[in-house]
Order: C-alpha cells, then structure tokens, then sequence
C-alpha cells in the first residue's frame, strides 16, 4: 500500500496521502487484473477457446494504469526532464524554474482533466456499448479525467511544497539531484 506519512503539514498531508493511496489501489488492481486475465485467456486459448472479452477488458486496464501511472510518476519524481539550461542554473533561480514549471504544469493537467471530463460526457450522451463486455464506453474513459485531475493535484502540492521548504523538490518527497548512481550525460 501507498506511504502512510506526508512530507506535506496539516490537510495537505491528508490530501497527498489520500492521492497516494488511490493511486496505489488503481495501480495495484489494474496490473493484477490485466495479469489475471491474460493468463486466464492464454489458459482458455490452450484448452478450451478464447475470452470473448479479454481484448477490451485489456484495453479498459490499459487506460486506468496509464492515467493512474502520469500521477504515481509525477509523485516520485520520474517526469522526464530537460535539464541543461535549468542545471547551470544557481539555486534560487532553479528553485523558482522548480515552482514555475509545477505550477504551469499542473494548470496544463487540470486543463487537460476539463477537457477529458468533457469529452467523458459527450460520449456518455451518445450512449455507445462495447461491444463485447456490453458496457458503456464512457464507463472505459472515466480514469482519463481522475488520473489528469490527480497529477495536477500532486503538481500543486509540489509547487506547494518547494514555496514552504528551503530545499528544492522535484515532487512532495523527492529532492532535486542526483543519485550516486545516475550519471549526468
């Protein structure tokens, strides 16, 4: 399960922990189930004949580990970044290139989340059904706006985190540097 404590004080701390564990959750389940059902259709393809449904169910579990993983990712720190001009930089410039890119991206996230939401209820009107588990397509599209709306949340609380803290944070809990084993190149 997701980290119980928060480097974030009060209600931000409640806030990053409960992102923590819903990312966790959608993470954990998605994989697990994306696992278990390509086995069962391999399982089925050998002995008997193939899941009608694996193949969208699949694609289903794709998108929520996709949208569930921009977050996580954004979480530890493991957006790519392009970093030579910001390298060079002194601290306090780099610090608030830091706070200025997290607050942009996390406008970008939230605007992105707008937009699949929208995009969410259009499909939800024109009622479509998969065709082989027989559900709504907007059902298949819903981890898209939660997974941008929870990567601009952990943006946010980065920004957040790098105005309170005198160090530099590439997410809540994740010093700007480099590890002794990462090179620069």
């Amino acid at each position: 399960m997701a980290d119980t404590t928060s480097a974030l004080p009060g209600i931000l701390g409640v806030i990053d922990i409960g992102i923590a564990r819903l990312e966790a959750i959608m993470l954990a389940t998605g994989v697990l189930l994306m696992a278990a059902n390509t086995v069962a259709n391999v399982i089925g393809r050998v002995f008997f004949e193939s899941l009608y449904f694996s193949e969208e169910l699949n694609r289903i579990l794709i998108i929520l580990i996709t949208f569930a993983g921009i977050s996580y990712a954004a979480r530890h720190g493991r957006h790519i970044r392009m970093s030579a001009i910001y390298d060079t930089l002194p601290p306090k410039p780099r610090k608030a290139l830091t706070i200025f890119i997290s607050v942009i991206t996390a406008i970008f996230m939230l605007g992105l989340a707008w937009y699949s939401l929208q995009f969410l209820l259009t499909t939800f009107g024109r009622g479509r059904l998969l065709s082989a588990l027989q559900i709504p397509v907007w059902i298949t599209l819903c981890w898209v706006p939660l997974g941008f709306l929870l990567t601009g949340l952990q943006y946010i609380l980065t920004a957040i985190k790098n105005i309170i803290e005198d160090d530099i944070y590439l997410s809540t809990n994740v010093l700007e540097g480099y590890d002794d084993d990462e090179r620069e190149v």
